[in-house]
Parts: C-alpha cells; structure tokens; sequence
C-alpha cells in the first residue's frame, strides 16, 4: 500500500469513526445526507425549488425533517406555535433576514431580537389595526382601485389578460401587482400614491421591485460574501445573476418619504412625521426604509396569492366553487360590509391555505440551553423553522390536519364542527404566527376581498387555452413565490345582469 493510499485510508477511517456517534444516536428523521451537509438544500435554495424540496421531505418522513446538520424543519400546528408564539414572540430570527435590509438599516422585519422588534412595532402597529384598515379613506380607496382593475378587465374580455406580467406595448396594466401596488402607496403615502393600473411611468416602479431576478446573488452573497465580491462582476455580466438595484422606486420612496404636508391621517407615513412617541430614534432614512419595506412586501405577497387564486378558481373543477361565490356576491351590494360575505372570506382562506403569501421558512434559531420542539430535544443555536406551505398542505396521514389537502375545498371553512374548525385554524400560517406575524394582515385581506368581489360580481374567469399547467406550478423567490412560466392568462367574460 503507498503512503498516499495508506493515508487517505487512515482519514477515511478517521472520518466514519467521528461520524459515527452523529449516524448512530441521531433520531431526527430526515435523509442521511442532512447530517453531514448542507449542501443539497443550498442547492434547491439557489436553483428555487427549496419549497418543494423540504415539502416533500415532510411527505417522505413526516413534520420533523432535519434538512441539514443545524437545521430542522417542522411542520405541525404544536412545533409552528413553539417556534414562533411562545413568550409572545417566538424565537429570535437568524441573520438571513439580514438579506432584507433597506438602505442598509434594520426596519422592523429585519430586527433579530424580539425586545428590538417590539419597540418598533408599537411605532407601526396602529395603522395597520383593522380599525384604520375599514375607516373610509383606506377601504374606499382600495375599493376605487379595484374598480380600475375590473374596468379594464372587462376592456380586455375574452382577448385574456396575463394577470402576472404588464405588457406597456399594448398599454395593458391590468396585473395584480400594480393593483397591489397602488393599495399599499394608498396606505402608506396618501395622497401621493401611485397609479400604475392605468400610468406607464408608476407602473414602471412596480416593475422594478416585482420582478426581481437577484435570488442567487443575494444568496450568494450571505453565505459566502469573499466569494460574491470574487465572482461578483462574473454574475452581473456573464450570468445575467445581477444584485438587486431598484434605482426607480428608491427615488420614488425616498422624495415621498420626505413630504409631509397634506398627509392623510390614515397613512404610515403621517404616523412616522407626525404621531412618533417622543423618545423614538427613528431618522429620516430609517423612515424611508420602513416604508419601502412596506412597500415591495405588499406588492408581492399580495399580487402572488392573488394570481395563484385566481387561476385555480378558473379551473374547471374550481367551477362550482365560482358559481356559489358569484352567487353570494351578485345578492350582496357594495355597501354591504366585506367581512359579512362568508364563502368570499371562505375562498380567500382555502387560496390562502394552498398558495400562500409567504409559502417558504422563515428561520429561527433556537434558545441557549435547547428546548423540545415537536417531541424531540433540540439544541440551542440550532436553526429551526416551518414553512406555510408544508403546515398547511400536509393531511392527515403525514402529521397534518387538512384532509384531501391538493383539492381546494372553501366549505372546509364552513363546517359546524367547533373543534376540527380551530384545528384548522391553529394550523393557519400563511401569515405566520405569534407577535412577530405579518403586520399588513388586515390590509392584505382588504385587498384580496375587494378586488374579489368586483371580479366576480360582474365576471366568470376562465384559463386561457395558450397557458399550460406547469407554468401556474409555484417558484420560490427569497420568501414569496411567483408562477413558474411567470405568465397567468386569464379570460374574462361578462355575467348577465
């Protein structure tokens, strides 16, 4: 035997030997591969499958998989509410979030501590309450935008409208996200807000931070910076793997965040010049960064779970769910209350269940000292997350609650049963959970109940034959998704009055 073969014999030994503890008294289920490395699910990260991935790894060995060797994933209602509600807040997150930096300032979803999320979200909190959310000037304003959109889908007709992408050549703005755009600026910036439903030059912005093609350079560049500054103008060139820039919509957020006569009470930004508690710190950057956040968050979350909705209650085996729904709305009139419309709030929460807003992990690391999540002992530092997506399409026979949870079933949510209804809802994570859950909830809701009801008050919705079934499957972006062929064609035709 030579010396080189003797040596690489006497590591490889030296290597199962260390080994050899991990293999044998590990019992968290998951591939053999997770203990040793990272790397498969980095993998499925950059190439925008890590949802699917870690999905059907929860299919294959249940709603504890260990993904990687400090890392584990869950999906189970008791695991989520550990993870993400206890002490009020959940866990501290990890410095992935730090990806989501604004102007290289934390806003308060990129805090990492819960004392330091907290401080800020009593900033924040009020506008997005429900109470402000239904006042006159926010739920009517939305409501006009939704009218936009109706209006120039019924222009569109039977030609079909790609509710994904805005084609400027033929002056087609009829997408889901410049609806989504326009209600969130509403909200944030009235009435200096943006009309991109019917305005090229708005819609321009909204172009800019919707479709976003940075996902491996931003990954790229968390978890090897060296090597991102290395190969950083290789990405940008010759891979077209270009950094995040949104030079457009900084402008815009930044000259707006400025102006402050003539604020609607309602808005975030009257909060931030007008209503801060006196001992807030917040300067004018950390403003601006806030409300971009806000912004790009409602643009996406929204606009996808829309779209996602949308098309599958255009489906064929969809239809008689968009029968009843249209039944429900054409008896209601408009001033009737939208959280009063039981199938419509029914129909956003199975399109929530299935296509969620934020469908990925969303990571945590656990606490000094460990704690048992999902009946196993977990040690502190260790990253541990669920993913919407996962806790809210696993049935029963996986760990989960939903029964037959690939068919979209709104009269799920209208059973009589009390106690398979909380079930349900405690496994509802589309928005997560706990104090740290998504604050534009309210807001969210808003939008996708009115853009609804004048959809399908006055329209039936059908596929376009051009678009085929793997283009609607979902890709994941850092933290939402959008449709893998990103194009959803949809037709509309008129209902009889």
């Amino acid at each position: 035997m030579t010396p080189l073969l003797l040596l690489a014999t006497s590591l490889l030994f030296v290597l199962i030997y260390s080994l050899s503890p991990l293999l044998s008294k590990d019992t968290l289920p998951g591939p053999l591969y997770a203990r040793l490395t990272s790397l498969v699910l980095k993998y499925h990260e950059f190439t925008a499958t890590r949802t699917s991935y870690i999905h059907s790894l929860h299919l294959r060995y249940g709603p504890v998989v260990r993904v990687a060797p400090n890392e584990v994933a869950f999906a189970s209602a008791a695991a989520v509410k550990e993870i993400y509600c206890s002490n009020g807040s959940g866990y501290d997150k990890t410095e992935w979030y730090d990806l989501f930096k604004v102007y290289d300032r934390r806003t308060m979803f990129t805090t990492l501590g819960k004392g330091e999320h907290a401080k800020r979200k009593r900033v924040l909190a009020d506008r997005y309450a429900n109470s402000n959310i239904v006042k006159g000037g926010v739920i009517e304003g939305i409501k006009e935008r939704a009218r936009v959109f109706g209006g120039l889908c019924e222009k569109a007709g039977r030609e079909g409208v790609d509710l994904y992408i805005s084609d400027n050549n033929n002056n087609n703005n009829t997408v889901l996200h410049a609806y989504a755009f326009d209600c969130v600026t509403l909200h944030l910036f009235h009435p200096y807000s943006t009309s991109s439903l019917t305005n090229s030059k708005d819609s321009e912005i909204m172009l800019e931070v919707t479709f976003d093609s940075s996902l491996q350079n931003r990954l790229l560049s968390h978890y090897s910076p060296p090597l991102h500054r290395l190969l950083n103008t290789l990405l940008s060139s010759l891979l077209s793997l270009k950094p995040r820039e949104t030079p457009l919509a900084d402008h815009f957020v930044l000259d707006t965040a400025a102006l402050q006569a003539n604020l609607s009470p309602f808005t975030l930004l009257h909060r931030l010049h007008h209503d801060l508690p006196p001992n807030s710190s917040l300067d004018q950057t950390d403003k601006a960064a806030e409300c971009l956040d806000h912004m790009a968050a409602g643009i996406d979350t929204t606009g996808d779970a829309l779209c996602f909705l949308i098309w599958e209650l255009s489906q064929p085996s969809s239809l008689p769910c968009q029968r009843r729904l249209q039944q429900e709305l054409r008896s209601s009139t408009p001033d009737t209350p939208i959280e009063k419309l039981a199938y419509l709030d029914a129909v956003i929460m199975e399109g929530l269940r299935m296509f969620p807003a934020i469908p990925m992990s969303l990571p945590r690391y656990v606490p000094a000292g460990g704690r048992t999540i999902g009946g196993y002992k977990i040690p502190g530092g260790t990253i541990v997350s669920g993913q919407a997506y996962s806790v809210q399409r696993l049935g029963p026979e996986h760990g989960g609650v939903f029964e037959e949870p690939e068919r979209f079933r709104p009269e799920r949510w209208l059973e009589g049963d009390e106690e398979k209804d909380r079930e349900r809802r405690r496994s509802f994570f589309a928005f997560s959970q706990g104090g740290r859950g998504c604050i534009g909830k309210h807001l969210a809701l808003a939008e996708m109940k009115c853009l609804l009801w004048e959809v399908y008050s006055k329209f039936t919705t059908l596929p376009d034959p051009r678009m085929k079934a793997e283009e609607m499957e979902m890709a994941d972006l850092l933290v939402s998704s959008r449709p893998a062929g990103q194009r959803c064609l949809v037709r509309f035709e008129k209902l009889i009055s």
